[in-house]
């Protein structure tokens, strides 16, 4: 069983870089909203050396903490719900966004932000969570975390956009460092 779980999250990061970033990576296009034919992508996956099946790729969807595929309704088409650093449009919700949200980050990055605001960097937009667990989730994969407050009322009273994917990641543009309005160092990890 374990032995399943760890190729599955080998193969989730996978699917990842191919539904996010680089599918040309197995030989397959995205459509301008972001799927990707199924059978296609388990052809692309097991012709690179992988083992993939549909019942692997359905649990991997439907196991993944983070929500991060989607099936269309009969299955025949996969894409990621965000984070793309391809221009698709996968048709999120544009939303009026809670008072306050967070980005999580790494304490080495502080200094930049202060000087150029979040930055959506090689993605399409900059994530920001909800709460401040998940946020500290996020800024623990790039080293020492904190959490960063930003005013996201104040935001869309000045005319930002803000959308909300289908797993629950509010993005925007990049965010000027006047909208943080406080930086969370003390977090227990």
């Amino acid at each position: 069983m374990n032995n399943n779980r760890n190729n599955d999250v080998n193969l989730g990061r996978f699917i990842s870089l191919i539904l996010r970033h680089q599918p040309e990576t197995i030989g397959i296009t995205l459509d301008k909203e972001g799927w990707a034919d199924t059978q296609e992508l388990l052809d692309g996956i097991n012709a690179s050396g992988r083992r993939i099946d549909m019942e692997t790729l359905e649990r991997i969807v439907r196991e993944n903490n983070k929500q991060r595929y989607s099936f269309n309704e009969d299955k025949t088409k996969i894409r990621a719900n965000q984070g793309h650093s391809i221009p698709v449009e996968v048709g999120m919700q544009t939303l009026v966004p809670p008072d306050k949200l967070y980005h999580g980050t790494a304490s080495r990055f502080l200094d930049a932000i202060k000087k150029d605001g979040i930055r959506k960097m090689s993605r399409l937009y900059v994530h920001l969570s909800k709460d401040i667990k998940t946020a500290l989730t996020v800024g623990k994969r790039h080293g020492s975390p904190i959490v960063l407050v930003v005013d996201t009322k104040q935001m869309h009273e000045d005319g930002y956009v803000f959308k909300l994917s289908d797993n629950g990641v509010w993005q925007s543009e990049d965010i000027p460092w006047n909208y943080v309005t406080e930086i969370i160092t003390d977090v227990r990890t």
